[in-house]
């Protein structure tokens, strides 16, 4: 097991206990204010290219295409009624400590792709960045997270490539931490 595994796992877990209440109360929150699941498992792209079914409360409505959420004509008119303030708080993402624990994802690393995004998908592969373990956060998401063309982001995730050690990782989450506190870079 590498030392980002194990680090992965213990932090998880620490996460897990830290904030099941508020997982609690954000699924309570989900399950009366909008009709349907509240877990959205989404079809995302991990190490290798290999598909993995990764988990967020939902913020959208039952029904809303599989797209990237910047493709969509009007975003704003597919969210549940807290789906807004789950976005922008970063809440949505809490289940995805499933995969960190499970081992499709890390902490840090490039944001996994939907398994519909080619392009990027396409990008990272010629950039070597496919053999990262995708993360719930990573460079180009401090450094833009929804604002960055394709492109952009793909080169963000090659320069983590080639810097990533622990001190980086440790970097990356604490710059993720005052972002999402100031609510920098969301767009939606």
């Amino acid at each position: 097991m590498s030392l980002k595994r194990f680090v992965d796992i213990m932090w998880g877990l620490l996460a897990l206990v830290v904030l099941l209440l508020p997982m609690l109360l954000v699924f309570l929150a989900v399950k009366l204010t909008s009709k349907g699941p509240v877990l959205y498992w989404s079809d995302r792209v991990g190490r290798h290219n290999r598909i993995f079914k990764m988990p967020k409360f939902r913020s959208m409505q039952v029904g809303t295409p599989a797209l990237a959420t910047h493709l969509l004509s009007d975003p704003n008119a597919y969210l549940t009624p807290i789906g807004s303030f789950l976005r922008k708080t970063s809440l949505d993402e809490l289940p995805q400590l499933w995969s960190i624990l499970k081992g499709d994802m890390s902490f840090v690393g490039p944001r996994p792709a939907l398994f519909n995004q080619e392009d990027l998908i396409a990008l990272r592969t010629a950039q070597g960045v496919h053999e990262l373990m995708p993360g719930l956060t990573g460079w180009a998401q401090i450094n833009g997270r929804d604002e960055l063309p394709i492109p952009e982001k793909v080169k963000l995730d090659a320069e983590y490539l080639q810097k990533r050690s622990l001190m980086f990782d440790c970097r990356i989450l604490w710059l993720t931490f005052v972002k999402v506190i100031r609510r920098d870079g969301v767009s939606h």
